[in-house]
């Protein structure tokens, strides 16, 4: 027999435990409830109209499309962002799943972003318009390093917020709870770069530094780039690093390319590549 036809709902604040729940069970149980539940409830101020839609039977939820807003300054004007998060259908719901992307896409006044697709939702989202960003990688390895006077790595929480000015002590104060987001600031006398990295698996193994944002004096992040890689050794664990140009602006000499990075898209009639960024995302919020 077909599967009875859900009805197509937003997600709200009293939804979420049960929305978390099914994505917990559904789309990677490696994810806790609790982190799920920190997607659909930011750290930082948006006015969300949602947290995104679900499809609802008599049973229970069938399908979720999680979405994450934000607000941001770009080239002068406030835009209204909408990141599409974290996607999940029952097989015997899967035709209704374009009905989710569909109520998301609806919404007026919104640009959008979806930095992680997967499998077929790639091909779908070039269908709906979206395009994909430049995410040429290097793999590139984090080896131990000898200081350097006067140059400091840090990721201590009062190191990092008494250094960073401007916006981005903004995007530290918004990101500080992140659970995803581990920040490192590089400071040279009076100048610092700063870094948000995540924790990336490729294999099954979580070994991988991923930069998601690059602020602050990024020339001093290139110079002292062996540093920064010594520190995520050391202090993160991390033996590895996943150097997106986009992101860093510049290639880390040592590495190879990636041959197949994954995919980040948007879809605006307005914002170009250069606008698109990875805060404000599942990114910074999720470790998968």
């Amino acid at each position: 027999m077909p599967a009875e036809r859900a009805e197509l709902l937003p997600i709200t604040a009293d939804d979420a435990t049960a929305v978390a729940s099914f994505l917990h069970r559904n789309l990677n149980q490696k994810v806790p409830v609790g982190t799920w539940l920190t997607l659909l409830a930011p750290p930082w101020p948006a006015d969300a109209p949602n947290r995104g839609f679900q499809l609802v039977t008599p049973a229970g939820i069938v399908g979720a499309y999680v979405a994450v807003y934000s607000e941001r300054e770009i080239r002068g004007e406030t835009r209204r962002l909408c990141n599409l998060a974290a996607f999940c259908v029952l097989p015997d719901h899967r035709a209704d799943g374009l009905r989710l992307i569909r109520a998301l896409l609806r919404q007026p006044g919104f640009e959008f972003t979806d930095l992680s697709p997967s499998g077929n939702v790639v091909a779908l989202d070039e269908r709906l318009g979206f395009v994909h960003l430049d995410t040429a990688t290097r793999i590139t390895p984090n080896l131990p390093a000898f200081g350097r006077r006067g140059v400091r790595v840090s990721s201590d929480p009062a190191v990092v917020a008494a250094t960073l000015r401007g916006a981005d002590a903004d995007t530290y104060r918004d990101h500080r709870d992140a659970p995803a987001s581990r920040h490192i600031v590089v400071v040279e006398g009076d100048a610092y770069a700063y870094l948000i990295v995540r924790r990336d698996r490729r294999k099954g193994l979580p070994l991988f530094a991923t930069p998601i944002h690059a602020g602050g004096d990024t020339e001093l992040l290139r110079r002292h780039w062996a540093r920064v890689g010594a520190h995520l050794l050391g202090r993160h664990r991390l033996p590895l690093t996943l150097a997106e140009h986009r992101t860093l602006g510049f290639r880390p000499r040592l590495g190879v390319d990636q041959r197949t990075p994954r995919a980040k898209m948007f879809r605006s009639h307005e914002l170009e590549a250069a606008d698109i960024d990875y805060l404000y995302s599942e990114l910074t919020l999720l470790e998968w």
